[in-house]
């Protein structure tokens, strides 16, 4: 009995962790923020869009950007082992388009790292990388690269999910989710001065930091592996909550299946490898934002966290009715009073658009949905880089968060 009381107590400490952090990040998004000062000058720019079969899309992508650039900005695609007509939509676009072929060496970081040594000759004051299905809104674009510019530290954007015209109830509450990954927390974390995850697109860089960063790698979240070892160099990433990029979610249920999978298996395996790399960072030479970036990454995506701590409940509930002290599950019962507040809290401060009231009541389905993908990270974790089907669908015409 004295081993399952310790047991227990361990598994709801360990549980408390990032049910804490979560919680945090979501109270502290709540305070109002200020914005950088603007730079007196322009910095020069290159835009690199690493693109593989994007011909459904790329048009609009570079047809929202290409307002933005002004004299000596370039903007580059690399159309990475395309078989579609990429390359020629963006030439006709106006970009510069650098071709590679590598069936060896397939993903995103591998065509960055292309497009990348491509400035060796005359480089740019600031490098922003941008996802070929992405919308950067106006003024996203100039923002983070001043900020970048102004602070030589990796700046990213708000990246937001767009719902398709008809959404489901699965689709609003996902959206929902990587609407408080990707804005609430980071928001959360910026009121402390401290630093984010980067998040895929949107995405700006000084020169002389990312010229040396390894980009060459097939990383299913390679963005998420590039903003952790710059921190780890003494660079963590900055949050811009004033640029905006918008993303799309799947309309195919197999497409939005398989970019979950991707996002969330990346995120658990990087959690495992990445975390102890962090801590011992922070120990090692007194980073603060090591830490935070640590006590952040630990969090697991909001599902699986819910699932943990239902677990751990219904396991200290089990435990009491043996004879184990009921203080525990009261402890669990605490976290889980504090976990629904800060997800009440976000979806009322920022999600409202996205989310009914009334459909609130189907995240537990979309829990339930998402069990198999952690199923399959225990037996067969996704480790390749996998391209998400596209819908063809015009840009967003406004950004719809409040």
């Amino acid at each position: 009995m004295v081993v399952l009381t310790y047991l227990c107590w361990a598994i709801a400490l360990i549980v408390c962790i990032p049910v804490l952090t979560f919680t945090l990040e979501c109270w502290l998004a709540m305070l109002p923020g200020r914005s950088p000062a603007p730079l007196a000058h322009a910095p020069r720019l290159a835009v690199l869009i690493p693109a593989h079969n994007e011909a459904l899309v790329i048009q609009d992508t570079l047809a929202a950007l290409m307002p933005q650039l002004v004299e000596g900005d370039r903007l580059i695609v690399i159309a990475d082992n395309c078989s579609d007509d990429t390359a020629a939509i963006a030439r006709s676009a106006g970009a510069t388009v650098l071709e590679r072929q590598n069936r060896d060496q397939r993903g995103k970081g591998y065509a960055l790292d292309f497009g990348l040594r491509s400035l060796d000759a005359d480089p740019p004051d600031i490098v922003v990388m941008v996802d070929a299905d992405c919308t950067l809104l106006p003024g996203a674009l100039r923002t983070i690269a001043q900020q970048a510019a102004q602070s030589q530290r990796p700046v990213q954007a708000l990246y937001l999910m767009e719902q398709p015209p008809d959404p489901s109830a699965k689709d609003s509450v996902s959206a929902l989710a990587f609407m408080v990954k990707n804005r609430v927390r980071p928001r959360g974390l910026q009121r402390l001065g401290l630093p984010c995850l980067l998040t895929g697109t949107g995405m700006a860089f000084p020169w002389e930091m990312i010229r040396q960063s390894p980009l060459a790698s097939g990383n299913i979240v390679e963005d998420m592996q590039l903003g952790l070892d710059l921190a780890i160099a003494g660079a963590p990433p900055q949050f811009c909550e004033t640029a905006r990029v918008i993303g799309r979610l799947p309309q195919q249920d197999q497409a939005a299946t398989s970019q979950r999978t991707r996002w969330e298996h990346g995120h658990l395996q990087t959690l495992v490898t990445q975390v102890p790399r962090l801590l011992t960072t922070a120990i090692a030479r007194q980073r603060l934002g090591a830490l935070a970036l640590a006590l952040d990454l630990a969090v697991p995506p909001l599902s699986l966290l819910v699932m943990l701590w239902g677990a751990a409940m219904v396991g200290a509930i089990a435990a009491g009715w043996l004879g184990v002290s009921w203080a525990i599950a009261g402890f669990l019962g605490l976290q889980g009073l504090l976990l629904l507040s800060a997800v009440m809290l976000a979806w009322a401060r920022f999600g409202r658009s996205i989310l009914s009231l009334g459909q609130l009541l189907s995240i537990p389905l979309y829990v339930l949905w998402k069990i198999p993908m952690y199923i399959a990270f225990i037996v067969r974790p996704q480790r390749q880089w996998v391209r998400t089907e596209r819908d063809p669908a015009p840009p967003p015409k406004a950004d719809r968060a409040p």
